[in-house]
């Protein structure tokens, strides 16, 4: 029960620290690697560089990436990057925000994580270690309301 209290804990701090940064001043100008963008523009969802966009079984997959290395160094930890997915329906465009969201990257040198995507402002998201420059490939598992599991994957490069 105490490692599962601990675990919990530690997920939270590290799903709630990007957040965190863009609390801290909202009309402040973020830099995530594609120049500044403002939170009142829409949200952690606006943030960063758009990564990667595609449609699975009617399902538009729209991933985001943000740079959060040096911000999560100074909190002493390890996490280089917040990766963020949205789903909606390819057709209407309307946002599908409930299921649940499991993302793999596969660094340069072949080493994997595995993480559950967080649900967050209605999309999923979660932070991974991405240190070297590189491709890393994203692979994601979703299941959303319909049951319907799909797979997309796609290429990274950190610069």
């Amino acid at each position: 029960m105490k490692k599962a209290t601990v675990i919990m804990a530690a997920l939270t701090l590290a799903f709630a620290a990007p957040a965190a940064f863009a609390a801290m001043d909202p009309s402040m100008p973020m830099d995530h690697g594609q120049g500044a963008m403002k939170m009142e523009r829409g949200g952690m969802m606006s943030m960063g560089k758009l990564a990667h966009e595609g449609v699975v079984d009617g399902v538009k997959t729209t991933f985001r990436v943000i740079d959060i290395g040096q911000k999560m160094k100074k909190m002493g930890m390890q996490e280089t990057h917040h990766i963020m997915v949205m789903f909606s329906d390819a057709k209407t465009g309307k946002m599908l925000s409930g299921g649940e969201a499991t993302i793999k990257i596969m660094a340069p040198d072949k080493s994997a994580q595995v993480k559950n995507l967080m649900g967050m402002e209605g999309g999923f998201g979660s932070d991974f270690i991405m240190p070297k420059k590189g491709k890393y490939g994203v692979m994601c598992k979703f299941k959303l309301a319909d049951g319907k599991v799909r797979q997309t994957k796609f290429w990274y490069t950190v610069k």
